[in-house]
C-alpha cells in the first residue's frame, strides 16, 4: 500500500489537534490582542510575493509590518506577532525582522524574529526574537513526544521509547522523560524484581506528557537555528544554539539564560533529552539517550541507549548501553564502554574497553563501578566485573572477570605469573595529588 497520499489543499494545516486547547494563545496574549489582515495588508503580502491558501486564516498583532514579509508561502491557521523595521545580530550575523522565503503551516511566529530561507515549517511556536536561517525542514508531527518515553492515543505500546542501559539485552531498560536522573535510573534498572515499583515508574513516566494528540513544537525566545537540515518533533528552550545540524529529531532541548545549549556541526541526534548548559558538536552521533546538565559530546562521540551524567564529557570515543552518573571523561578516540554501569567521577585512558568482549557465549554481561573508577592505558575488561569506589587499573588485558570489593586499590595484570596483584590504599600511599584534586 502505497504511502503517498493526495490530499484537499484546504486541509493543509489542518486535521492536527484532538482539542483546541493544545493549541494555546501564544506569547501570554488575549484573544483580542489578535486581528485579521485587512485588504491593504493583504495587497501588500502578494505585491510581496507571498501567497496563502485563505488569508482570512492569518492573524497578527499590533505592529505587524506587511512589507517585512516577502516571498512565503502560508498554509492553516498561522499568528504572527510584531514586526520591527530593525535587524538581530548574534555574534557575526545580522539578518532583518521579518519572514522571507518560507513555507509556513500552521505555526505562531513571535515579536521581531527573523525568519529567512526556511523550506517548509509547520506546527511549531516561534518566540521572540529568534533567528531562524537556512533550515531545510521543521516540523512537528501530531504524535510528538519530544524525547519522552510515552505513547500517544492511538498508539501501540511497541513503540514506545526505551533506553536499554547497563545491558544489552534490555533486561534493565528504563523511559526516558526530562528530568530523570541517574540515580532514578539506577533504582529503575537495579530492583527488577519489584514488579510494582516498575507499574509506578511507567506511570511517573506517563504524566509528563498528557496522550491526546497535536502538540506543538516550540522554540524559546532568542533562539538562533541557523544552516541546518532536518529539526523534526523538537522543543527547544530559551538562548540556544543550533548550527549546521543534520538531523534533529524526538528531543527535547533544555536551555536558558543562564544555561544556554548549544549543539553544532554535524550532529544527528534522534530520540532524547538535553539538559541545561549542554555542548554537542562536530560529527556526534545519539540515539535513545539523556544527557545530563552541563555535558559535552564532540568530535564524533557515539552515544547510543544510554544515560550520562551532569558535567560530563564523551570525545571521539563510542558508548553504548551504560549508565554513567556525573563527572565522567571519555577524551580519546580508541577507548569503547559498553553494557556498564558507572558511579561517578570517573575517567577513561586512551584504547581503554569495558565490556568489549566477555567469556559467556552470550550478551548480557555488566560492568558496575563505583564512584571513582579508572581504567588506565589499554586496559581491556570483560564482564561480568565489579568494582569498589577509586580502583585505579593498571595497563593491561585482564583475561578474567574482575571482583575487586577494596576501595582506592591499584589493579595490575602479571602476565608472565599469570597473577592479579591489588594494592589495597594505593590512593593514600602514592596519589594523594590526585585525591586532593
Amino acid at each position: 500500500m502505497s504511502e503517498i497520499r493526495l490530499v484537499p489543499m484546504e486541509r493543509l494545516g489542518f486535521d492536527f489537534s484532538e482539542s483546541k486547547d493544545l493549541r494555546e494563545l501564544p506569547f501570554n496574549t488575549k484573544e483580542a490582542d489578535w486581528r485579521y489582515l485587512d485588504a491593504e495588508e493583504i495587497s501588500t503580502l502578494q505585491q510581496g510575493g507571498s501567497t496563502a491558501d485563505n488569508w482570512a486564516n492569518i492573524q497578527v498583532l499590533e505592529g505587524f509590518n506587511p512589507h517585512l514579509v516577502a516571498d512565503c508561502r502560508f498554509y492553516g491557521k498561522v499568528r504572527i506577532g510584531r514586526l520591527s523595521e530593525s535587524f538581530i545580530e548574534y555574534h557575526d550575523l545580522r539578518l532583518p525582522v521579518g519572514i522571507y522565503n518560507s513555507t509556513v503551516v500552521s505555526c505562531d511566529i513571535g515579536n521581531d524574529t527573523a525568519l529567512h530561507n526556511v523550506g517548509y515549517m509547520s506546527h511549531v511556536v516561534v518566540e521572540e526574537r529568534c533567528i531562524l536561517f537556512n533550515i531545510n525542514e521543521l516540523i512537528t508531527t501530531d504524535h510528538a513526544k519530544f524525547g519522552n518515553g510515552v505513547i500517544i492515543d492511538g498508539e501501540d505500546e511497541d513503540v514506545r521509547i526505551w533506553l536499554e542501559i547497563a545491558n544489552e539485552n534490555g533486561g534493565r531498560k528504563v523511559l526516558p522523560f526530562d528530568g530523570l536522573l541517574p540515580a532514578d535510573a539506577w533504582i529503575w534498572s537495579k530492583y527488577r524484581d519489584d514488579k510494582e515499583l516498575m507499574k509506578r515508574f511507567v506511570e511517573l513516566t506517563g504524566k509528563v506528557r498528557d496522550s491526546r494528540r497535536g502538540r506543538y513544537g516550540r522554540i524559546g525566545k532568542e533562539t538562533v537555528i541557523k544552516d541546518c537540515r532536518v529539526l523534526k518533533d523538537v522543543k527547544i528552550g530559551e538562548r540556544a544554539y543550533l548550527k549546521g545540524c543534520n538531523k534533529l529529531k524526538n528531543l527535547t532541548i533544555n536551555s536558558d539564560e543562564a544555561r544556554p545549549t548549544q549543539l553544532g556541526e554535524g550532529s544527528e541526534l534522534v530520540n532524547g533529552i538535553i539538559g541545561y548548559g549542554c555542548r554537542v558538536f562536530y560529527g556526534v552521533k545519539a540515539v535513545r539517550f539523556i544527557l545530563n546538565d552541563h555535558s559535552n559530546l564532540k568530535y564524533g562521540a557515539r552515544l547510543i541507549n544510554s544515560i550520562l551524567g551532569s558535567n560530563s564529557t564523551i570525545s571521539c570515543c563510542e558508548v553504548l548501553n551504560s549508565l554513567i552518573f556525573g563527572s565522567h571523561e571519555q577524551h580519546h578516540n580508541s577507548s569503547f564502554l559498553c553494557a556498564s554501569t558507572m558511579k561517578g567521577q570517573t575517567n577513561m585512558a586512551s584504547a581503554a574497553t569495558g565490556g568489549a568482549n566477555h567469556n559467556a557465549g552470550f550478551s548480557d554481561g555488566e560492568i558496575v563501578a563505583v564512584r571513582g573508577f579508572w581504567p588506565g592505558l589499554s586496559v581491556s575488561l570483560k564482564h561480568n566485573s565489579r568494582f569498589a569506589s577509586f580502583c585505579l587499573i593498571a595497563k593491561g588485558a585482564y583475561p578474567a572477570e574482575l571482583d575487586i570489593p577494596l576501595p582506592f586499590t591499584l589493579v595490575s595484570n602479571s602476565e608472565s605469573t599469570g597473577e592479579l596483584l591489588l594494592m589495597p590504599g594505593y590512593w593514600f600511599r602514592y596519589n594523594m595529588y590526585a585525591l586532593t584534586r
